[in-house]
């Protein structure tokens, strides 16, 4: 047997109908074609499906049997083409952002939010994680882009200036340095430094920002969460360097914070995606919405800010 779409969607009509004249008007093709792809389809089943006279037409047995099948064969077509064009429009299906944790909690609540209220049935996949697990993410096509800082350029990897993250001092409430209102990191590697883990973007680029500044920090204790650096700091044991994007996420307590000089450093994060490669519908209008933030300069944590588009 091999009884093609055509030929059953033709039958269902007919037998639903109960009138070649009514289906063909349904489906706005000739009586004569239609009647030809019933007949092909006896043909190929070799039953009988109707009883035809000049007015109706009758289901046979076979034909009660053939229509029931039919159905089910025609709606899983016409749900998977529903199912497929929206997928096409960018209305369904999953997004994957690989995304360094800290601005994942910041950056992505609001706007993903925003996304599934114009596209309720397209799913946002989060696959947070450092640099080089984010880009790798991206390389194997396990993520649609990513949103992560610069770090080493690789020739198969596209980048997209997004924000601009500057470094600032986290200070124990009631510290010396809070007096201020600039910090140098000479000053800040005169304390106990509370640092994050050695694998960290903010990591490489505090330990950078020392040596710039020709000096290098004393290191008191070292976590891979910020948010336990910041219960550290809170409890009087140090001082820390965080990006912008990453003081809310330092937790409750006596914290404060001052721009860091002497260098001014910033993070930059950047959209990533494989080189000469189209975006699926759903990952593009994901960035789409991005874009609209950065345009209308939606508000990021201070000291935070969008990098022109056209930057």
């Amino acid at each position: 047997m091999d009884a093609n779409l055509r030929q059953l969607s033709a039958y269902v009509a007919v037998a639903k109908a109960a009138s070649f004249t009514a289906a063909a008007a349904q489906l706005r093709v000739s009586q004569s074609t239609l009647s030809r792809a019933v007949a092909d389809l006896e043909r190929v089943l070799g039953v009988r499906l109707l009883e035809r006279d000049t007015r109706n037409v009758q289901l046979t047995a076979a034909g009660l049997e053939t229509l029931r099948v039919a159905e089910q064969i025609v709606g899983a077509h016409e749900s998977g083409m529903k199912e497929l064009r929206r997928y096409l429009l960018g209305e369904s299906g999953v997004v994957a952002v690989a995304i360094l944790p800290s601005v994942a909690a910041v950056l992505l609540p609001r706007l993903i939010s925003a996304f599934r209220r114009q596209r309720p049935r397209v799913t946002v996949r989060i696959m947070d994680g450092l640099e080089r697990a984010v880009l790798g993410k991206v390389l194997s096509g396990d993520a649609d882009f990513a949103i992560t800082t610069v770090g080493g350029r690789q020739d198969r990897l596209e980048h997209r200036p997004l924000i601009r993250d500057r470094f600032h001092a986290v200070l124990p409430e009631g510290h010396p340095l809070a007096e201020r209102d600039e910090v140098t990191w000479e000053d800040l590697a005169a304390e106990p430094f509370l640092a994050v883990g050695a694998e960290s973007s903010v990591r490489r680029l505090t330990d950078a920002a020392f040596a710039q500044a020709g000096t290098g920090a004393t290191l008191a204790a070292e976590a891979s969460n910020v948010a336990t650096v910041g219960g550290l700091v809170a409890a009087g044991l140090g001082v820390s360097a965080m990006p912008a994007l990453v003081l809310p996420l330092l937790g409750p307590g006596h914290i404060v914070h001052r721009p860091l000089v002497a260098p001014v450093v910033e993070r930059r994060l950047d959209v990533v995606v494989r080189a000469r490669r189209t975006l699926p519908s759903t990952a593009a209008a994901f960035l789409g919405l991005l874009e609209e933030s950065r345009a209308q300069a939606l508000e990021v944590p201070m000291g935070a800010s969008w990098v022109p588009a056209n930057a």
